[in-house]
């Protein structure tokens, strides 16, 4: 637990002083209305019982006292409330934005293993409602709770100062408040943290099914959809009511407990005053402060429900925050020296659990600068592994990785990845428009490059036909556009991005004929004098390459050119042979 309030107070430093002047002012507010109950007392006791005092001089005397409070109370206060009330929602607003901005720095960073085994709506969760949740820790934790110790503090003092006996009978049960404190905020606590979790989950549930609304809908699964999602939604309600029965029994016992002061200091205070131990101004102005009292401490006590959810947001906002890089560059890490872009597999083998099996298993490939590299194979041999270590997505157990002769391990991440474009079968595109998607592959590029990478990708014809041109918003995951718009989209931000390895990773595999043709071309044109790697699923397509590799099972079964391949008559040939039978397979007739 010390580690997620040394990790909360690291994010909340910067903002001491601001939080400091903030209770100052605070101070300030809570203390001047203390005076009241000795404005009331002072009235009471001299001026409205002093038989000796004139009319005329107890008028004059309230007129003086009444001039006073409208300049403190109007005139200075109002000004005090503002700059308490900007101040506190200012600091916790940019301590938010702090904590946001840090956590987002963070995602950057982690492995793709981590989102390949969670939700994004739940990561999304933690983003947005835990630490929104966290905000009470600032205005609450660190502002209101000091300004209510300090009003305590003055209360009792005050009370004192007045009745030291009646002040004993009103705080008697103070006792009841700690052993309610201790009992039901415990429990309180780990109620907030599985009614958290459980809206986590049916956000991540959300997520994904409002991605997959095309799927539902081909399939007729919206009865059976909206089923689960009420499964879920129950399992929310539950854990909901649960810590709202929790919350609600906590308020009415506290609640309960405040109301009895009162009817204490009634009893016991009326006696004094009807004995004559207690003047009616001082009764009065006790009653008065006595509510100065309980109304801090009922703050105190419904504080502690609102910092004890807080508190679990933050743990599951810490332990986000905390979770640890799988991969990360070397101390001693030196940006990559560019020489040609050979890359070479030194007796690789790779898994992405300790205890899985291994997806690599003693690969040696040496891949030439600028020249053309396919992959091929069954699905599940390895093909996509291979590619997916070039630019660290994920570290080698054994074996070393070469780019230029440089271990890839030596070699800062960010210049790695600078030198790898990569085309995949499912690109993705942000929502934004199509000039802000290409840019993704330089950002600081001008119009005329992008105007550029799009010709090279056989992509500006079609672009200039869109409502806005390269200004139009092309929707979530670029949903406004075909395939294969979406895929020369894609290739121009390589083209942008001018890298020295390109890989394409069944590029072309989902697209139509026309489609595919065109980026097809799109890709020649792309991969001239740069190392290429191609995994591919239809043979067809890679038989111009330098050199094809086939593996099966995570190894290196063959390796060499098209027509070296088909007369060896090994897996490359049996594989080619099947697809061009399926080819000229005839349609079934009815």
């Amino acid at each position: 637990m010390n580690h997620i309030w040394k990790t909360y107070f690291r994010i909340v430093k910067p903002y001491r002083w601001q939080i400091a002047a903030t209770v100052a002012i605070g101070i300030l507010k809570f203390g001047i209305p203390f005076l009241l109950p000795f404005m009331i007392k002072y009235v009471v006791d001299d001026l409205l019982l002093n038989d000796a005092m004139s009319s005329e001089d107890k008028l004059q005397q309230l007129g003086m006292l009444m001039a006073g409070a409208l300049l403190l109370f109007v005139v200075v206060r109002g000004p005090v409330e503002f700059g308490r009330q900007y101040f506190a929602q200012w600091t916790s607003s940019r301590i938010l934005f702090d904590m946001r901005n840090r956590l987002y720095d963070h995602v950057q960073k982690l492995s793709i293993s981590y989102f390949q085994n969670r939700k994004a709506g739940e990561i999304t969760s933690r983003f947005m409602n835990d630490v929104e949740q966290t905000r009470n820790l600032v205005e609450i934790g660190l502002m209101n709770v000091w300004l209510d110790m300090f009003t305590l503090t003055l209360a009792l003092g005050l009370m004192f100062y007045l009745n030291p006996t009646l002040t004993l009978a009103a705080i008697a049960i103070f006792p009841l408040y700690g052993l309610a404190v201790k009992f039901l905020y415990k429990r309180l606590k780990q109620l907030t943290k599985d009614r958290s979790q459980a809206l986590a989950e049916i956000q991540g549930y959300l997520h994904e099914r409002m991605q997959g609304i095309p799927v539902i809908r081909s399939f007729t699964l919206e009865a059976h959809e909206r089923g689960r999602f009420q499964n879920r939604n129950s399992h929310f309600l539950r854990k909901a009511m649960t810590h709202t029965r929790w919350n609600a029994l906590t308020f009415s016992i506290i609640n309960t407990l405040t109301d009895i002061a009162p009817l204490i200091v009634i009893g016991y205070g009326g006696y004094q005053t009807v004995q004559g131990d207690l003047s009616v101004g001082a009764f009065t102005a006790f009653f008065v402060i006595l509510d100065r009292l309980y109304n801090p401490l009922r703050r105190l006590v419904n504080s502690s429900t609102a910092l004890t959810q807080a508190t679990a947001s933050l743990e599951r906002v810490v332990e986000f925050m905390n979770e640890p890089y799988d991969i990360t560059d070397q101390p001693s890490a030196k940006p990559l020296q560019v020489r040609g872009g050979e890359i070479r597999f030194h007796d690789v083998s790779f898994r992405y659990h300790d205890n899985g099996d291994w997806a690599l298993e003693h690969v040696d490939l040496t891949i030439p600068a600028g020249r053309t590299t396919a992959i091929v194979g069954m699905s599940g041999g390895g093909k996509s592994s291979l590619v997916g270590l070039i630019p660290r997505f994920f570290d080698i157990q054994k074996g070393k990785i070469a780019f230029d002769g440089q271990d890839i391990r030596t070699v800062t991440q960010q210049s790695l990845r600078q030198q790898i474009g990569m085309v995949l079968q499912d690109n993705i595109l942000f929502s934004g428009s199509v000039k802000e998607n290409i840019l993704l592959g330089r950002p600081e590029a001008t119009d005329e490059e992008v105007i550029a990478a799009a010709q090279a990708a056989n992509a500006h014809h079609f672009i200039e036909q869109l409502p806005h041109g390269y200004d139009t918003e092309i929707g979530e995951r670029g949903v406004k556009l075909s395939g294969g718009q979406k895929q020369r989209i894609a290739i121009a931000r390589v083209f942008l991005k001018n890298p020295a390895v390109l890989i394409l990773d069944e590029a072309t595999s989902a697209l139509d004929l026309e489609s595919e043709s065109l980026i097809q071309h799109a890709l020649a044109e792309l991969a001239q004098d740069r190392t290429t790697l191609i995994v591919a699923h239809r043979l067809s397509t890679i038989t111009h390459a330098d050199q094809i590799v086939v593996m099966e099972h995570g190894r290196i079964v063959e390796k060499g050119r098209h027509e070296q391949l088909m007369r060896s008559n090994g897996a490359y040939a049996k594989l080619y042979n099947i697809q061009k039978l399926e080819q000229h397979k005839p349609l079934p007739t009815t």
